[in-house]
């Protein structure tokens, strides 16, 4: 029989410990044993279940053999989204292969890999270093947003990469899904959580969780990119989301994490490219209220704005007092944080001008444009991990007035002019030169431009002209014209009647960053 302290509370309070404490060594003891048999039996393995976001129905390889064997080129099948690339299957003594992964920047959008910087990259490296081969590698896909990336970079990393570039962040709110099964996680589990993602038993673990809560518990994304934007009210299914937002922008986190050791894992080292965009010409491409608003309110909102218009050309401080004044109501309203940056901009105030341009970014409910979270997160990520990046961010806001990047760097919303493409280039040159992966002969700039300017007139008067209907294209995309409706496709060799894109078969895809 137990002495009488063993039953006072205090002495069951330490048993109890004691039991939860016994069984959580045991549960750890157990963990490593079930890991080391399930890699015996190469069950679970996590390449193939290791994002807690999303799922996909399929992944099909980009890199198909071709006919002959020797080499690696573009599968037709994923040429709605891709254009075609080429490699060889025995990769040369001496060669250094680069492959760059990204959404349709990186695909040289509204033109296409011929004036990418992945090209201009190519060129530059060949003219530097004539001795050696070098095969830079345009993984672009149109609308492909971080973690449709990280398949194409587990298949490249097979294909004795020296490098992958990275320019991602501009897709990553184009396709419809959902994040309510992490939404109240802890930010600091986030790292644990990765960590886990490598291990079999973890992976063989979720995956019978999935199955027993079904697909509502993480989105299942088709095989090719259906971006809202493709089809017709799109536009209108975008809305205020905070939720959504912050959901959306910790996969991108996630994602570029990945991305970095999966290269590292395979001795590949990563350079991360911080994406710029239109801030100064590109209007949010959705606004709306805040919630709350009283009609009184939503009055004197309006007549605000009509006060601010009607100043605007003769008065461009008063225009902007009224601004200020519709934002004390309701600073929600993308649109007029973009007004009131024109207004300040016309009185040369370009710091103000800046931060109206960069609010009225931020709250687009429709974002195809990088958000200031991510593009520090990027950067943070960088430095954690000890990742070379290229701030093409900093390079583009260092032309541009008053460091507000414009219609004279961008074609449209995110998508760089060539000559800003060949900027891009030589940033990412210079970067390889310091890593010593190229050792330029000296003069070699000298034939730069006229190496340059005999490319581009190879390409011919329709290249361009190609381009420039592709934009008018996707500007009309951006707009929320597109006609397709959900469950309508065309056959794989016909036009749609609406927002052509005259160099692409199939549907439509004007889209992308």
């Amino acid at each position: 029989m137990g002495s009488s302290c063993d039953r006072t509370p205090s002495a069951r309070r330490r048993r109890a410990v004691a039991f939860r404490l016994a069984a959580v060594l045991l549960a750890l003891a157990l963990f490593p044993l079930a890991e080391l048999a399930f890699v015996a039996l190469d069950w679970g393995r996590p390449a193939e279940s290791d994002d807690p976001f999303v799922g996909f129905s399929d992944v099909r390889p980009l890199f198909v053999r071709s006919d002959d064997g020797g080499r690696y080129e573009i599968a037709r099948s994923r040429q709605r989204c891709f254009r075609p690339q080429a490699f060889a299957a025995d990769k040369a003594p001496g060669e250094v292969r680069i492959f760059c992964l990204g959404g349709s920047t990186v695909q040289g959008r509204p033109y296409a890999v011929e004036t990418s910087f992945t090209t201009w990259l190519e060129l530059s490296l060949r003219l530097a270093e004539p001795t050696r081969t070098f095969r830079v590698v345009n993984c672009g896909g149109v609308s492909y947003a971080s973690y449709r990336l990280v398949p194409i970079l587990r298949e490249v990393l097979a294909h004795e990469p020296d490098l992958i570039v990275l320019y991602t962040g501009h897709n990553e709110f184009l396709e419809d899904r959902e994040y309510g099964h992490i939404r109240d996680r802890p930010r600091w589990l986030a790292g644990p959580l990765e960590l886990l993602a490598r291990t079999r038993t973890f992976a063989l673990v979720r995956s019978g969780y999935l199955s027993a809560r079904g697909s509502a518990s993480r989105t299942v994304l088709k095989t090719d990119v259906e971006a809202i934007l493709d089809y017709a009210g799109g536009l209108a299914k975008y809305h205020h989301d905070e939720a959504w937002r912050r959901g959306v922008i910790e996969h991108f986190r996630y994602n570029v994490r990945r991305m970095i050791r999966l290269s590292r894992e395979a001795g590949v080292e990563m350079l991360l490219i911080n994406p710029s965009c239109n801030l100064r010409d590109c209007p949010p491409f959705k606004s709306e209220h805040r919630a709350g608003l009283t009609n009184n309110q939503r009055r004197r909102w309006r007549a605000l704005c009509r006060q601010a218009a009607e100043a605007s050309a003769t008065d461009p401080a008063r225009a902007a007092k009224c601004l200020r004044s519709a934002l004390a109501i309701d600073d929600q309203f993308a649109t007029v944080h973009y007004r009131l940056g024109k207004e300040l901009e016309a009185l040369d105030d370009w710091p103000r001008a800046r931060a109206a341009y960069v609010r009225a970014k931020e709250r687009d409910v429709c974002p195809l444009r990088i958000l200031e979270p991510m593009s520090r997160a990027l950067l943070d990520i960088a430095r954690r991990t000890g990742t070379n990046v290229v701030d093409a961010r900093a390079l583009i806001e260092g032309q541009s007035p008053g460091r507000v990047p414009g219609e004279e760097s961008f074609c449209d919303h995110v998508h760089p002019r060539i000559a800003t493409h060949r900027l891009i280039a030589g940033a990412i040159f210079e970067e390889l030169a310091r890593q010593g992966i190229v050792h330029p002969r000296p003069g070699w700039k000298r034939q730069q431009n006229t190496v340059a300017m005999k490319h581009l007139a190879s390409l011919g008067e329709g290249y361009f002209t190609e381009g420039q209907r592709r934009l008018e294209s996707l500007r009309g995309w951006a707009a929320g014209r597109a006609t397709l409706v959900p469950g309508q496709s065309e056959p794989a060799d016909s036009r749609p009647a609406t927002l052509p894109d005259p160099a692409r078969r199939g549907r439509s895809r004007a889209s992308g960053g």
